[in-house]
């Protein structure tokens, strides 16, 4: 065998090995996030998903906008997806964004969306269903984090959704995120209708004085 030809297929093998050697690394650090850092993530995201059942109801109450059911089926399908796909268009590299600060970004934001979309369901107990409609009792709550906006579960599973779709640094999984607004801006629009109509001056003194989303901008 050739001198030239020994050498060819030495260097060929040291090629090989450094490519092992970063597919390896590559892999074990993604399995360090997601199997370590992102499992409690996902629980979050478990308990955000029940969270539209857990302390509320699907009772249509005394009153209630049918015509705003579709939502309901809209968003099931955009939070099948983004759970998903986001992790799927990570390990295929495909339409991934750069930067494993935007990955701990997005598990502080999913973190604390998370919180925030638990949290209201438990202050507002059987008033929080999954259907727009008044239930038996229903007051209005306007005090706590309800005396800055007026929808603080809808930003929280915004922000947990979102968080979700940059820890795997997923382009999909930001516009799975951008067109779940229109179905949550939707029943927001439908709630506020139901209150207004409901409790009148009380709810519109109150819409005056609060945000929707974003204190002091939307």
């Amino acid at each position: 065998m050739s001198r030239r030809l020994k050498e060819a297929r030495t260097q060929q093998v040291f090629v090989r090995q450094a490519l092992l050697r970063k597919t390896h690394a590559r892999t074990s650090s993604r399995r360090v996030l997601y199997g370590e850092d992102l499992s409690s993530s996902r629980d979050v995201c478990a308990l955000s998903i029940a969270s539209i059942f857990v302390g509320g109801n699907l009772s249509a109450g005394v009153r209630e906008d049918r015509g705003n059911r579709w939502v309901i089926g809209a968003l099931g399908i955009l939070m099948l997806l983004s759970t998903f796909l986001p992790a799927y268009t990570d390990r295929r590299d495909f339409w991934t964004l750069d930067g494993n600060t935007l990955r701990w970004i997005g598990v502080a934001l999913f973190t604390v969306g998370g919180a925030l979309r638990l949290w209201p369901v438990y202050l507002l107990g059987n008033r929080f269903s999954g259907l727009v409609a008044i239930q038996p009792g229903h007051t209005l709550l306007t005090s706590g984090i309800y005396s800055v906006i007026r929808h603080p579960s809808y930003l929280g599973l915004i922000l947990n959704s979102l968080g979700w779709a940059l820890a795997f640094r997923s382009g999909v999984g930001v516009v799975l995120v951008a067109l779940m607004l229109v179905p949550i801006l939707v029943r927001i629009h439908a709630e506020e209708r139901l209150l207004r109509s409901q409790f009148g001056d009380e709810y519109a003194a109150y819409r005056d004085r609060t945000s929707r989303l974003i204190p002091g901008i939307f």
